[in-house]
């Protein structure tokens, strides 16, 4: 959930696009993300419609959330996430009535598409083929109802539950920032281009010291709270017989990337050993080679070893990369679901079951929304995006998609 319009958003960082010393920053504006609440809307419905396990016809049990409900780490984000998924109404302007962003015909930037524009009238529209589309923006901020999942969901935190952009570190000046009215359409004179990054990570205010323009502030993007989306960092949830264990992997010192500290480490260990009989599925944000944080504990082998450990351990569901991907591990598999943010806008049904010889099965199968009204839309830019596009591989093999995965022994 993107408040697009946010004053804490620094989007003329994309004209760094070429310059690798601003990938972790990149990218900072997407064409499609005012549409991002009626994807997300979309996707409630698919999952709802879901009848029945495509492999064994059960019914679905749960929705994981694999961390960044949040783009900006917002309240009023947040407040939109849970609309979507508990169901009521969603919001997705802010500020003022009407859209006020980067994609406004009368922004002076022209590296932003901006569906109201001239036909040639940006660098989407001129080099990249993208579409006008009069009308887009008013249509999308305009408030609906979402019917919210039907079923229990648990969610993880993600980077960008906490830092801004999913990088830099919310201190009390940018959360002023984020409620005021100045919003920067430049960078700062004096930023240096080979510490930008972290210079990002400790004071992302300071980006917003360029040429700003006033926009209509909004005290509903004030910061969330740590406990607002989950009431805990990491915890446990049982159902039947599987245990869902979901861990917290943000860097709670700034970056994209991910940690794990030793204390978690050892809670988990007690949970894996108190998981009787269950099979034990575990959720988090970050994958196995994104725990690398160099802010943080390096910790990611000494995870995947403790779970190896442990026989009834055999799924580890998480998320991050915007990439579709499955990965085999010593008694476990290690299964990666791409953002409906991005390219290819999917969800993932997995299901669970036992074979005639007593092994364990998984079934993974991709889910679309029906790609209709402005969710199509979404889905049509976000193909022809720069950064998560067609051609990206974050759709990942057809391994990495539908599949039914054996484990190699009973566990």
């Amino acid at each position: 959930m993107t408040d697009a319009q946010s004053p804490a958003r620094f989007e003329f960082l994309n004209r760094k696009w070429d310059d690798p010393r601003y990938r972790e920053l990149l990218t900072m504006q997407r064409p499609q993300e005012m549409l991002n609440t009626h994807a997300i809307a979309a996707m409630v419905g698919a999952i709802n419609r879901v009848d029945g396990g495509p492999v064994t016809r059960a019914p679905l049990q749960l929705v994981a959330v694999t961390g960044d409900a949040v783009d900006n780490a917002q309240h009023n984000e947040l407040a939109n996430a849970l609309a979507l998924l508990n169901g009521g109404v969603v919001r997705p302007d802010s500020g003022a009535p009407g859209y006020d962003g980067v994609q406004d015909v009368d922004w002076h930037d022209e590296i932003f598409w901006k569906p109201d524009g001239p036909p040639d009238g940006d660098l989407f529209q001129s080099a990249f083929g993208f579409p006008r589309h009069p009308g887009l923006l008013e249509q999308a901020v305009q408030p609906f109802r979402s019917e919210g999942v039907r079923v229990p969901w648990l969610a993880s935190h993600g980077n960008h539950e906490y830092v801004c952009q999913g990088v830099g570190l919310v201190n009390p000046v940018l959360a002023r920032v984020m409620t005021g009215s100045r919003k920067s359409v430049e960078a700062p004179v004096g930023i240096d281009a080979d510490n930008a990054v972290e210079t990002f990570v400790q004071h992302p205010e300071l980006f917003g010291l360029g040429a700003y323009v006033e926009v209509a502030a909004d005290s509903d993007r004030r910061p969330m709270a740590r406990d607002e989306l989950v009431p805990k960092p990491y915890y446990v949830h049982d159902a039947d017989r599987v245990r869902f264990v979901t861990l917290d992997t943000v860097c709670y010192r700034g970056g994209a990337e991910g940690t794990i500290d030793q204390t978690q480490l050892q809670w988990l260990e007690r949970q894996l050993a108190e998981a009787g009989d269950r099979y034990v599925v575990v959720l988090s944000h970050h994958g196995s080679d994104r725990l690398a944080n160099p802010r943080g504990e390096q910790n990611s082998v000494a995870l995947v070893e403790l779970m190896s450990r442990f026989p009834r351990v055999v799924l580890w569901l998480n998320g991050h990369i915007h990439t579709n991907r499955v990965r085999a591990h010593d008694g476990f598999l290690e299964v990666t679901t791409a953002s409906i943010v991005d390219w290819p806008c999917q969800a993932r049904v997995v299901e669970m079951f036992e074979t005639g010889d007593g092994r364990l099965a998984i079934a993974c199968t991709m889910l679309d929304h029906d790609g209709e009204g402005l969710a199509g839309m979404h889905r049509e830019l976000a193909g022809n995006g720069r950064t998560y596009g067609f051609d990206s591989g974050s759709a990942g093999t057809p391994a990495d998609r539908n599949a039914i995965l054996l484990l190699p022994d009973p566990p």
